[in-house]
């Protein structure tokens, strides 16, 4: 089997003059004298977003949800979703993110190693002998190398309107 930590050495290498994007961590600040202060995400990081992917310095992650930080702005939301998703964003910004940041939270580290000795981790499989990806949750599974190769293009050359 290829080896799964030189496939994502390669690809860093690839990357290492394209942009990053934020990783941060939700946190629930104690009570400060019987007041609940919001919750925040706090910056733990940076790592190329490649679709299922986060890709970081030394460690790879299935992404988790994805926000930009900004004001939330008005107040009144005629969905309880829209008002969760502004909560978010403002959260984003509380914890130190600057003004129109993207926010990745609630990824999961991914277990190299298992997937060399053909386990599963996350969207990573590495059965049969080749590393695999799924691409989405109900997508197949896709070469590895390929799928990189794929997803680094395209946040080289993004498509028109993107």
């Amino acid at each position: 089997m290829d080896d799964v930590r030189s496939i994502f050495d390669a690809a860093r290498a690839r990357l290492a003059d394209l942009p990053r994007e934020g990783l941060g961590r939700m946190t629930h600040p104690r009570r400060i004298l019987g007041l609940t202060r919001a919750p925040r995400i706090v910056p733990v990081g940076t790592a190329w977003h490649l679709g299922v992917l986060l890709v970081g310095d030394a460690t790879v992650m299935a992404t988790g949800e994805i926000t930009r930080a900004v004001d939330p702005g008005r107040r009144g939301y005629a969905a309880e979703s829209a008002r969760h998703r502004a909560e978010l964003r403002a959260a984003a910004l509380r914890g130190g993110f600057a003004d129109g940041d993207t926010v990745h939270f609630g990824w999961t580290e991914l277990d190299l190693d298992a997937v060399a000795r053909g386990e599963a981790s996350g969207p990573l499989s590495g059965a049969g002998g080749e590393p695999m990806v799924r691409w989405s949750a109900s997508g197949g599974l896709a070469p590895l190398r390929g799928y990189l190769d794929e997803r680094i293009e395209l946040l080289r050359h993004p498509p028109l309107g993107a």
